[in-house]
């Protein structure tokens, strides 16, 4: 595992990890279980990550209700608004057009730079090429396999 920060530390959530938690058949179905005990809440995320991670899940019965669920609770916290970030957002998609970056990873990405302390928890070795504005590393939370 790839860890910028030990246990109990701060993180961004991505789109893959919240869909392994809940698809038990996924490959890192048992790594997400095990990141989110170690991650202390909330999770921040973006709703760009929610949209995709909640049409990957369509299928899911329980999936939509319990991501909702922890929101109401504050347990996942939604607290990224495009509108205000958008040149910002705008700056890397425009940067990494040949990677290509989603609008998600650019949320994410421009959250991190936002939030000090914070790490990406991923599945996506593409954090591993963003870097926040002025040249930072992005920390990330994410399986050795990546």
């Amino acid at each position: 595992m790839t860890e910028s920060h030990g246990g109990n530390a701060r993180a961004i959530v991505d789109t893959g990890p919240l869909v392994a938690f809940f698809d038990a058949d996924d490959e890192h179905h048992a790594w997400s279980e095990s990141a989110f005990r170690r991650l202390r809440a909330p999770l921040l995320t973006c709703e760009p990550v929610l949209a995709e991670t909640l049409y990957l899940l369509r299928a899911s019965p329980k999936a939509p209700d319990t991501i909702l669920e922890w929101i109401a609770r504050g347990t996942l916290g939604v607290e990224f608004e495009l509108s205000a970030e958008t040149a910002a957002v705008r700056r890397l998609m425009r940067r990494y057009r040949n990677v290509p970056m989603s609008l998600a990873d650019a949320c994410l990405v421009r959250m991190s730079e936002l939030r000090a302390g914070f790490a990406v928890c991923t599945l996506d070795s593409n954090f591993r090429v963003y870097r926040k504005d002025g040249g930072a590393e992005i920390p990330v939370v994410m399986p050795d396999d990546r």
